[in-house]
């Protein structure tokens, strides 16, 4: 094999896609200060307890493990940077009231998360601590799918879901914590047999409300049906109402529901949802409220947020047009060289023609030229 062969489910970013991901990430930066966001930077590298504490087991088989040189201490390269900001905020910040913070940077996977996915993806995440009230569960979606909007992402689909109707359905139920993951994975794959048969023993308004989600999924008729079905409960009736609130008025977004989606079941402390567009093979956007993130921080706030892979965005975002670039010859002459500065202070990108060579240039689109006329470096129209 080739010494420059690079590891399974990683891969070189060439010019053409490099461009497109860095101008979707500055688009995507842009648009959560829009909203008040705050930039954060958390390190690729933490000691192993600080980056996993509370997170469980799945981050932790996702982790990459390696040992410190300097101290001898078990490092880990993050899988997810939403553990990293509760600590910010936790820590460091340490304000009393709301705190938005956004952040931009790779994240590593021991494992690809689903088929012909990338092991390094680029995590963009927007979060807010601080409030728990329905605001800001809101101004996390509308943030979410305006980033999309923005990078001209279209049509959307947002599913909502509520990890607190299945919790309400478990109270008072004793199951041990395998029967629990066993339940969870046959909801979420919809398998009424395989639930019916791990619930045989649940008390009945449980076993026939798990029944039930399984064909809880669709419209918003979907909502009405599950008052009528599930076991009537102030948690359960408390969700419904605000996923109800939650999926009115988000533009020319398309909302379904999906109760019995679980996918980050043990993350989640309330509503979670998931963005779509035909041509992802799954969700571009994934958040919800998650309360209990920072608690292993010593400092259990109301946290909500969201995030995404900017590289597998660029798969269905649309291509940008090239830069417009200004070529120009090479030389010493200080009128020729005070003319590309000044073009270039301008804001302009201007490709010098190395001597003996035709630049060959993919990523820019040389339509004008810098040239000598009557002794004045002119630019003029190619």
């Amino acid at each position: 094999m080739s010494a420059w062969v690079l590891p399974d489910h990683i891969a070189d970013v060439l010019p053409s896609e490099a461009r497109h991901i860095e101008e979707l990430r500055r688009q995507l930066l842009d648009t959560a200060r829009g909203y008040g966001c705050e930039l954060v930077m958390p390190p690729l590298l933490e000691h192993l307890e600080s980056l996993l504490t509370g997170t469980g087991e799945a981050l932790g088989l996702q982790t990459f493990k390696l040992v410190d040189q300097l101290s001898g201490r078990t490092l880990g390269l993050r899988a997810d940077t939403t553990p990293q900001v509760a600590r910010i905020d936790a820590h460091l910040l340490n304000r009393a009231g709301v705190a938005r913070l956004c952040y931009c940077g790779p994240v590593l996977h021991a494992r690809p998360d689903r088929p012909h996915a990338t092991r390094e993806p680029l995590q963009f995440g927007a979060e807010v601590y601080g409030h728990a009230g329905l605001e800001a569960d809101r101004e996390v979606l509308l943030l979410a799918l305006d980033c999309l909007r923005a990078t001209g992402v279209a049509p959307l689909t947002v599913d909502l879901a509520d990890a607190r109707i299945v919790r309400a359905l478990f109270a008072g139920v004793p199951v041990d914590a395998q029967v629990l993951r066993d339940v969870h994975a046959a909801l979420a794959a919809k398998d009424a047999t395989a639930l019916a048969q791990l619930t045989r023993n649940f008390p009945a308004a449980s076993r026939e409300g798990l029944a039930a989600l399984v064909t809880l999924y669709g419209d918003a008729q979907v909502l009405a049906e599950a008052r009528r079905v599930l076991p009537a409960s102030t948690a359960i009736g408390q969700a419904l109402d605000q996923l109800e609130w939650l999926g009115r008025d988000l533009g020319e977004a398309a909302v379904s529901y999906d109760l019995a989606d679980l996918r980050g079941y043990a993350y989640y402390s309330g509503m979670r949802f998931g963005i779509y567009t035909p041509g992802a093979t799954d969700a571009l956007v994934r958040g919800g409220r998650y309360d209990e993130v920072g608690a292993v921080f010593g400092r259990n706030r109301p946290a909500v947020g969201f995030s995404l892979d900017v590289r597998e965005l660029s798969g269905v975002a649309a291509a940008r047009p090239l830069k417009a670039a200004i070529r120009a010859p090479w030389g010493e002459q200080p009128e020729l060289r005070a003319a590309i500065a000044r073009l270039r202070a301008d804001g302009e990108t201007v490709v010098c023609v190395l001597p003996g060579h035709d630049s060959q240039v993919d990523e820019f689109h040389c339509d004008r030229e810098l040239a000598e006329q009557a002794g004045r470096w002119v630019v003029r129209g190619l």
